[in-house]
């Protein structure tokens, strides 16, 4: 990794780290910065919360170009080895500015080594010209041993300027607790459910806030019971239908059985007989 040339080289998250017996020795030296212990996704299960906790190793030219985190999240990035390029804008800023498509020419790829050698100047250069609005763009350079916050809605994207071994994690602030429950009652709705009966025990103020906010939204979270009858009725209706069908065949049988047939006297000496059975439709298919 250290020695290879490639423009865009491979960057590692390993999110399933504590998951294998050597790897998992890592959580040893594993430790949360006080500033960031309060995490409300704690009260969920390991098999129910999202991938949040990664390990990261990245090539010189390797990164990320420019995203949010998923759900609203906030995350913190530990810099363990290497030196780190970072570029924040403030939240609000609209994806197509701060992606800069426009600003790409023909060739161009959406590599964080292009965005940090061409897109990022371009941007600067079209917002000093007032053609693009501020977007508040924040640059650094993380050195090893320093934490890097990123505020949840953020736009961020990162180069490694060197070899880098990294962790980061992914967290729910207190302060920041009805944007991304938003975000999990809409992505995952399973989760919101588990998440909200654990806040009704342990923070009911935390609660009592999603339910209004959810009043206030129009937001109705469907129960699984209810979900349970829904399919339920529509077996009941699917069954009705096809017995209704099986009766009505049934029924369209015993007429097709009670018609006169011309018995054999007739079909040799009744000339009336002779007449309907000549004048008797077709039968369709239906």
């Amino acid at each position: 990794m250290m020695h290879q040339k490639d423009d865009s080289p491979m960057y590692l998250f390993d999110c399933s780290f504590d998951e294998h017996e050597r790897e998992s020795e890592l959580l040893k030296d594993y430790e949360v910065p006080k500033y960031f212990k309060n995490d409300l996704f704690n009260l969920i299960s390991e098999s129910r919360r999202p991938p949040y906790r990664w390990f990261l190793i990245g090539p010189e030219r390797s990164g990320t170009s420019a995203h949010i985190d998923p759900l609203g999240t906030s995350a913190w990035n530990a810099l363990v080895f290497g030196r780190k390029r970072w570029v924040l804008t403030k939240p609000g800023t609209r994806k197509r500015h701060v992606k800069g498509y426009k600003l790409r020419q023909r060739g161009e790829d959406g590599e964080a080594s292009t965005y940090f050698s061409y897109v990022i100047p371009r941007i600067l250069k079209e917002e000093h010209r007032k053609k693009v609005r501020d977007m508040g763009i924040r640059e650094a350079i993380q050195e090893p041993g320093e934490v890097i916050y990123v505020p949840g809605g953020w736009y961020h994207a990162v180069l490694n300027l060197t070899h880098t071994v990294a962790v980061t994690q992914n967290f729910c602030a207190r302060a920041q607790f009805l944007k991304i429950w938003r975000h999990v009652r809409k992505g995952r709705k399973k989760m919101a459910k588990k998440w909200l009966a654990k806040l009704k025990e342990i923070y009911p103020d935390l609660a009592e806030a999603a339910l209004k906010c959810n009043e206030e939204d129009g937001w109705e979270m469907k129960s699984s019971s209810s979900k349970k009858k829904k399919k339920k009725k529509k077996k009941s209706s699917r069954k009705s239908s096809s017995d209704d069908d099986d009766e009505r065949k049934e029924s369209g049988s015993r007429k097709s059985s009670k018609k006169r047939h011309p018995s054999s006297r007739d079909r040799d000496g009744n000339d009336e007989a002779s007449e309907v059975h000549k004048k008797k439709p077709k039968s369709s298919s239906g």
